[in-house]
């Protein structure tokens, strides 16, 4: 590839009460970079960026965009002309608290995308314990995204931007159901899941240890947040990370994430999952509930700000299978 994409690096969500969501992800231990009457930016306790979640206030919720950061300048520009030689509408956007130039495209799947090399930096956190609450989150780990057609989104992502795949789940025919995707040396940047979409099924954030989760659930429940925790803790089988999934008070799904491995060395090899195993889904075997599959966040067109137009899921034999 003639571009360097390094990792995931912020999502962008629509909230419809900025104080109410500035109380609940308080609670989870994120650190508030800076916010206004519209928008709050939000960071990890080890993030030296300004932000890796923006929170901004609009009538209703709605995923903006999912952002990853390009090593250079000169990415961006060679990503840019790769994308419109594909017949790709790209949108630059020059002006953006904290954020240097940017790019913005809808990639195969209808999913709102955006890539940046530069964003203002900000002191760490990370030896400052006093600051350390609830599940006191480190850093944005993955996304995952629920889309029509898995296979198209794993190819492309593969063949076109660059990505490897860790882990995949296959059934009758070997017909991809979800997929790991990776830039980082770790089990995904970004996760497919079968459903109709495009959807923002959950934000990824990673904790220093699985006590962190736990300490998690007990700062939520003592401030009345029980009811937001939707499923967990427990232990994946894809990946072996430790995890805990939250619903924000607009619905948006966060995972507290810990515990994957390295997938840095260049004879690693994807590990599939076959669709029927229990084990993929909990290590430990309990189900996901049903709003797991039918539930995720809606996203918007990057040129008009409209929300997409959803799609079935292209496999339909079974329930859309779990992704982490």
């Amino acid at each position: 590839m003639s571009f360097d994409i390094i990792r995931s690096g912020r999502a962008v969500l629509h909230v419809t009460d900025l104080e109410k969501s500035r109380k609940f992800y308080d609670s989870l231990g994120f650190i508030e970079t800076e916010s206004d009457q519209e928008q709050i930016f939000l960071r990890g306790l080890e993030e030296h960026n300004h932000h890796s979640l923006l929170l901004k206030k609009k009538a209703e919720p709605a995923l903006e965009v999912i952002s990853y950061k390009v090593r250079t300048e000169d990415d961006l520009d060679r990503l840019a002309a790769k994308l419109e030689q594909d017949g790709c509408e790209v949108k630059w956007i020059d002006k953006q608290p904290s954020l240097g130039r940017a790019l913005r495209f809808q990639d195969i799947s209808g999913m709102p995308l955006e890539f940046y090399a530069t964003m203002e930096t900000v002191d760490r956190k990370l030896q400052q314990y006093e600051l350390y609450k609830g599940a006191k989150v480190q850093r944005i780990d993955h996304f995952n995204c629920m889309v029509p057609d898995v296979e198209a989104a794993h190819e492309y992502y593969m063949k076109e931007l660059g990505f490897a795949c860790s882990e995949y789940t296959s059934g009758e025919e070997e017909k991809i159901w979800a997929s790991w995707l990776h830039r980082k040396p770790s089990v995904h940047d970004v996760a497919f899941m079968n459903g109709e979409g495009p959807r923002l099924h959950h934000v990824g954030f990673w904790l220093k240890d699985p006590m962190s989760l736990i300490d998690g659930c007990d700062v939520l429940a003592s401030l009345g947040y029980g009811p937001n925790i939707e499923r967990g803790p427990g232990r994946h089988g894809l990946s072996n990370a430790f995890f805990l999934y939250l619903r924000d008070p607009d619905g948006h799904r966060i995972e507290l994430y810990n515990g994957d491995y390295l997938t840095s060395d260049p004879d690693f090899k994807p590990i599939r999952w076959d669709l029927d195993d229990p084990m993929r889904q909990t290590f430990w075997g309990h189900e996901a509930p049903d709003c797991w599959f039918e539930e995720a966040t809606e996203v918007l067109q990057v040129h008009n700000g409209k929300k997409v137009k959803l799609k079935e899921a292209k496999l339909k034999k079974h329930k859309p299978t779990f992704v982490i």
